[in-house]
């Protein structure tokens, strides 16, 4: 059977440390949600693998301490596995932004001449 670690006046740093690693994962699964700007580029892109991974990994973290948390670590993990979950089938169901390619410029005619840049090829007959 598994040992239940008990909580005791001694891990106080433990629990602040576990509480860190909730908020490291939960802000960055909420930087893949695009909810973030991403410090590296200063851009809120989506990477939703990347999010999905996160709140997998908080999950997982959810099933392996299940009766080894305390009130404060369990509800905090809770709130925060809620709080992405809603938000990763939120942004699964929004369109993504997709902007069209940039037209291509008309070709400009050389100086001196007079044709129009519309036409692309011209056959001459010598």
């Amino acid at each position: 059977m598994a040992e239940i670690q008990q909580d005791t006046l001694g891990s106080t740093e433990d629990t602040l440390r576990f509480l860190d690693m909730v908020g490291l994962f939960g802000t960055q699964a909420m930087i893949a949600l695009g909810k973030l700007a991403n410090p590296a580029t200063g851009k809120a892109d989506k990477n939703m693998a990347a999010a999905r991974l996160f709140i997998d990994t908080l999950e997982m973290l959810e099933h392996k301490t299940r009766g080894n948390l305390n009130s404060d670590e369990t509800k905090v993990l809770q709130a925060t596995l809620t709080d992405l979950r809603l938000m990763f089938v939120e942004e699964s169901k929004a369109p993504s932004p997709t902007t069209p390619p940039p037209a291509p410029e008309p070709a400009k005619p050389t100086e001196g001449t007079t044709e129009d840049p519309k036409v692309k090829f011209r056959k001459t007959y010598e």
